[in-house]
């Protein structure tokens, strides 16, 4: 279990998604793509159109990166919390 603890992480989401995946690269990446409160993660305008599938997939699925990508979208709006 340990190892697909590490697989669905923040790192693992940016690896899945194509971005750089280490934690300073992560944490400047949410800091340059601040989302406002209106705009819903999976609409963002920076990503792909297969990143954003992969995160609308991931939520509708309800699957194991669901939780991860919740995270992510709290982060990327974070100025609102």
């Amino acid at each position: 279990m340990l190892m697909l603890d590490s697989v669905y992480c923040m790192e693992g989401l940016f690896n899945q998604l194509g971005l750089p995946s280490d934690k300073a690269s992560i944490t400047q990446f949410i800091t340059d793509h601040q989302l406002a409160e209106n705009t819903k993660l999976t609409e963002a305008s920076f990503w792909t159109p297969s990143q954003a599938r992969f995160l609308c997939e991931g939520l509708a699925q309800n699957a194991e990166w669901a939780i991860v990508i919740d995270e992510l979208n709290a982060q990327l709006h974070s100025n609102y919390f």
